[in-house]
């Protein structure tokens, strides 16, 4: 490449850099955030291939290898966290989409603006309601002595439940909550996507003799096709980070419903409080953020071989 090209090159790029400033400015505060909470603590993955301490700081303390990951394996903790923490947040990707495009296409069916609004502001207002306040709603709602269910039964002659004793329940009850919680406010972006099909696609459709199902099935379900995937990708690298703040308010403490409701980030929260413990809470995060990049990595990889146009990159 000669020196005049070169020198066209380095304008060519001054220029698309001039031309979106604006752009560029207003990707500043995100790219600072993800430098500042994201990269910058990376570093500190190595405490856990360590006996860290204080005194000698991240890089000065004794380096144990893969103790740290031995210890987690040896005590049965691993399978079990990682069971749990996969299987509800499969459940909270599969209903969880399948609940939100039901209901993006039930809002965008209704003709009614006022009843549309009413139904949207209705749905949305769950997702702002503090995991604490919803921990609260479900005490007093599940109790044992003054729980409102148990004293339904009782009033129709039946015998309480000791739910907060009965393990098998709860995973029923976490994907209840967590759908109420979300599925309205995730709604918005299947609502958003379904706003952009083209309307003549409808219009089309309703000239062959299409009816309201056939045009959801033929046009709005086809349509929202790449959305759907787009957002699975997206949940699927976080598969392995739960809702600490639904499962804890839920659960908290609660020993006896650990084999059902324990995941990664609670069984963490509990090893930092009790035994001080970061190198092997460190050594679980890490193996949460490898484990979710390997799964989105092969996830996207399975989607590009399929359809290019659907993968994240």
């Amino acid at each position: 490449m000669s020196e005049a090209d070169s020198s066209r090159g380095r304008k060519s790029i001054l220029r698309q850099l001039a031309d979106s400033k604006v752009l560029l400015l207003m990707c500043v505060p995100a790219v600072i955030f993800f430098i500042v909470f994201n990269y910058m603590p990376l570093p500190g993955a190595w405490i856990a291939f360590t006996n860290f301490n204080y005194r000698d700081g991240i890089f000065g303390s004794p380096f144990v290898g893969f103790r740290n990951f031995e210890f987690l394996i040896k005590s049965g903790q691993l399978w079990t966290l990682t069971r749990n923490t996969i299987l509800y947040n499969l459940a909270f990707i599969v209903l969880g989409n399948i609940l939100q495009i039901a209901i993006a296409i039930m809002l965008n069916e209704v003709r009614l603006a006022w009843f549309k609004k009413v139904s949207q502001a209705a749905m949305f207002l769950p997702f702002f309601i503090s995991s604490v306040l919803v921990g609260v709603i479900a005490f007093n709602l599940l109790n044992y002595d003054t729980g409102a269910l148990n004293a339904l039964i009782k009033q129709t002659g039946g015998d309480p439940i000791k739910i907060y004793s009965t393990a098998g329940a709860w995973p029923l009850i976490i994907i209840v909550v967590h759908l109420w919680q979300s599925t309205g406010y995730g709604s918005i972006v299947y609502f958003a996507a379904i706003m952009g099909i083209d309307r003549s696609l409808y219009e089309a459709a309703t000239v062959d003799g299409a009816n309201a199902w056939q045009r959801i099935r033929y046009v709005t379900l086809p349509s929202l096709k790449p959305t759907f995937i787009i957002l699975v990708l997206f949940a699927l690298g976080g598969i392995m980070h739960g809702n600490f703040g639904l499962f804890w308010n839920l659960v908290g403490n609660n020993a006896a419903l650990f084999q059902t409701t324990d995941i990664i980030e609670t069984s963490v929260y509990r090893m930092v409080l009790s035994q001080n413990n970061f190198t092997t809470s460190t050594a679980v995060g890490l193996y949460q953020s490898l484990f979710g990049f390997a799964l989105v990595m092969t996830a996207n990889w399975i989607v590009r071989r399929i359809n290019k146009d659907y993968a994240l990159f």
